[in-house]
Parts: structure tokens; sequence; C-alpha cells
């Protein structure tokens, strides 16, 4: 039997815009619950589609956002805690699950979806992986709940926080580009395959209790993607591999400025890898598409009149 409604936490970002449009797709009902709804109403062009106010960190709020769910899925997360407007890792990552899980229960939900990240561990280099862990193992320890835990390798596609990142900073650089952590390895997935993944695992009993690890179909360092992103977009840059005592430095200057685009926090997550030694896409009878097949169709012209003519495509189903 397919769920009917499915709840979305964190369905306004780069991850959740995608999976609605695949839950929509496959004809589900969907409902995305947000602490500003009138921001996100771009999102209301999908159809079924319903878009609910409400504090997320409220379990009497969210409990009653839920109402008339039968699944819900949990994508909240913040990269860093210099730019959450008080946030924090400890807030999101490891209290927000059990919250959620309560008000399921509360409204008998007992499918979860859950997004983790690649690499979280209780004894991760970084605050952000080690949080990850305590929500993970939090979400899977709530009696009753069919959970399923997502985790991902970096995840690309437009808007995302990985190439758009990178184009962004080698365009305002000049020809030589120091980059921090340049040989952290990453096996980047494109989040048209993990929705799809999160999408099939709704109504497998197989993947209850499972925790996926997911990554694309090639690793490479961190400085091999900044010289790809230089070459799609054309641009003639030298990337110079910072030693690790300017790589700390560098993180504790960039996360002063507005934004944050890298922290100390961020380092200590790079200095593990992001790979997989099994990808969970096998499971789920998905071919991870390449960084190849993709990236240069939204870098370089075009990104946002095909996202909207994907909206267009799917409303029109």
């Amino acid at each position: 039997m397919r769920h009917q409604t499915i709840a979305i936490i964190g369905g306004t970002g780069f991850i959740g815009n995608n999976l609605a449009c695949e839950l929509a797709r496959r004809n589900y009902r969907i409902k995305v619950i947000s602490r500003r709804r009138e921001r996100n109403r771009s999102l209301l062009v999908i159809p079924a589609l319903e878009l609910v106010e409400a504090n997320v960190h409220s379990a009497a709020a969210l409990s009653n956002a839920l109402r008339g769910c039968d699944a819900v899925v949990n994508l909240v997360g913040i990269l860093n805690e210099h730019d959450s407007r008080g946030a924090s890792f400890e807030d999101v990552h490891a209290r927000l699950p059990v919250t959620i899980a309560e008000a399921a229960r509360f409204n008998r939900i007992t499918r979860i979806l859950h997004m983790s990240a690649l690499g979280a561990h209780a004894a991760a280099p970084s605050a952000y992986l080690r949080s990850k862990a305590l929500g993970e193992d939090g979400a899977h320890d709530q009696k009753g709940m069919q959970v399923t835990s997502f985790r991902p390798s970096a995840v690309f596609g437009r808007r995302d926080g990985l190439f758009s990142m990178l184009a962004g900073a080698l365009r305002i650089s000049p020809y030589f580009v120091p980059l921090a952590c340049a040989h952290s390895r990453l096996a980047p997935l494109y989040v048209a395959d993990l929705s799809q993944a999160m999408t099939k695992a709704l109504d497998d009993s197989s993947t209850y209790g499972q925790r996926y690890d997911l990554c694309g179909p090639r690793t490479y360092t961190l400085e091999e993607l900044a010289n790809y992103t230089a070459r799609v977009l054309g641009l003639r840059r030298h990337v110079i591999a910072l030693p690790d005592a300017l790589a700390r430095i560098q993180a504790q200057l960039m996360q002063l400025i507005p934004g944050s685009p890298f922290t100390m926090d961020s380092y200590h997550s790079l200095q593990i890898d992001s790979v997989c030694e099994n990808n969970g896409f096998e499971q789920f009878g998905i071919t991870p598409t390449s960084v190849e097949s993709v990236v240069p169709n939204y870098l370089v012209g075009g990104g946002n009149q095909q996202f909207y003519q994907t909206l267009r495509e799917t409303a029109g189903r």
C-alpha cells in the first residue's frame, strides 16, 4: 500500500525541493512544514503540495502540523553554527529527530526517513558529524518506529552547496586560488538519485531500520573538483593546495565572513574522506549519475530555466 501524504521537514531547501518533485511525480500528496511559509510560496507550483507554517522545534506545533500524514521525512540540517541564527548542532541535528519521532507517534505515524551524513560517528573529528550521529541514533532508538537513514557524501545539483560554492569562489578569485583541505576525498552524488532512493524506500519494508551510505560513481579530491569547476566555467585558475597550518588560518578567517562559507568545524569534517565502502544505491537498483553529465548544465547558463521547466512538467502530470 502506498503512503498518501508525506510530510517533509526541511523541505524548502535544495534536497527538499527535489524530493518534493520526485514524490509529486509518483502521485504522493506532500506537506512541507516550514517556519516561514511566505518565503517559500514558489513551492506551491508543485502539484498536491501543501505548505504549512510551524515551529518544528515545538513538539506541540509539530504534532499539529503532522496531522493526517502517513510518513515523515526529516531533512533539517545546518552546515555551521556561525550563521544559523542561534541554532546549534545539538538543537538541529541531535534533539530535533527525537522531537519529530515524538510528534509522529502522537499522530500514530510510524514511518520516518532521516537524513544523516556520511562519516557521522560518535568519535568523528567535527561537531557537525558527531551531532549527526547522535540524531541518527536517536531516531533509530525510538521504539515502534520504522526508520531508514540516508548517509550521503556531498550532494550536487542546481543550487547545491558544492559546485555552486566552488564556482562562486573561482569567479571572484584572481589567477591563484588557495584551497584548504585540497586532498580530502569526496564521492559526490546527484540529488535526483538521492530523491529516487528515498522515494523507493518509503514503502519498502526491507529498508526499515537500515542506514545507507550513498556515493556517486567516482571519487575526487577537493582539488580535482575545483579544477574541474574552473574548466567547466572556462576560467584560467591555478588552485594551490594549502598546507595544514595555512588551511586552519583560512578556516578561522572565513568563519568570520557573513555566511561563514568555511569554518574550523568544516575543516575538521574534511579531515576524513567522504567515500563509501558499500554504496547503498545498489540496494535500490540505482546507477549513480556522474558529475560530468549534470554539472555543466547548471553551472553554465540555463540552470534556472531547466529547474522551472521541471516544475512545470511535474505540475502538468
